[in-house]
């Protein structure tokens, strides 16, 4: 049994779903890996479901009814994963924009090194972004920028969604009151942990745009994030009862 667990949520990554399964599983430390599935119509959940007799023990899949969002994959594979007795719960891309390698780097971090998440970063010293254009990297710069000041938190890349996060940070939120779905839930979460008195450290990384199949951003996801980062300004943060 592996005390890590990456979620990773897909629609639609069938280019990608097989050859991410075995890089994760090709690591010398051992990941268990859960994909949380919201009823891709290009079969990415069979290609996982074949995959599983070849991994029957270390990769699962949940699958979902309908495109709920990002935010809600995750807590659902939360809550899976904390059920399963994991400690260490990971976030990451289907798509390969999060470098693989940098897994145990971001599990040290909190086994290892006493935080308590640990953020693959693209915007501490090492850390950089590999092909966008300028326009795309300033609005992003932009907005962890903005969400730093409002929010008053020292987190650089406050969207960053290459996560490691020890059982006890998500034992202590309130998980069911995490309300965004799109980049805003990611600047959510690391704003909810900063508040309840638990340590980040940003680990640098190189992110890399998708090669292969459909980015999921929209008008409607950067305007839940710069309208969010006001809101969660004002939102009573408290422990889960």
């Amino acid at each position: 049994m592996s005390d890590s667990l990456v979620i990773i949520p897909t629609y639609n990554e069938k280019e990608n779903i097989e050859k991410m399964i075995r890089t994760v599983h090709g690591l010398t430390k051992d990941f268990h890996v859960l994909i949380v599935d919201d009823g891709s119509p290009d079969g990415t959940a069979q290609i996982v479901k074949n995959l599983q007799k070849e991994f029957p023990e270390s990769l699962h899949i949940e699958e979902r009814e309908g495109k709920l969002g990002l935010g809600t994959a995750y807590i659902h594979g939360f809550k899976w994963g904390l059920e399963k007795g994991y400690d260490f719960i990971f976030e990451m891309d289907a798509d390969f924009s999060h470098p693989v390698d940098k897994l145990p780097e971001l599990y040290k971090a909190c086994a290892k090194d006493g935080y308590d998440f640990s953020i693959g970063s693209r915007y501490v010293k090492g850390g950089a972004v590999s092909n966008w254009d300028k326009k795309r990297l300033f609005l992003s710069q932009m907005a962890s920028l903005y969400s730093r000041i409002i929010l008053w938190v020292k987190v650089k890349d406050t969207t960053a969604g290459f996560i490691c996060y020890s059982r006890k940070v998500l034992e202590t939120m309130d998980l069911d009151k995490i309300k965004f779905i799109g980049y805003a839930f990611q600047i959510e979460m690391k704003y909810t942990a900063i508040r309840l008195g638990f340590k980040p450290k940003e680990v640098p990384i190189t992110f890399k745009d998708r090669e292969f199949g459909t980015s999921k951003m929209d008008v409607s996801i950067i305007k839940e994030a710069i309208i969010g980062v006001v809101k969660l300004k004002f939102k009573k943060i408290s422990k889960k009862k």
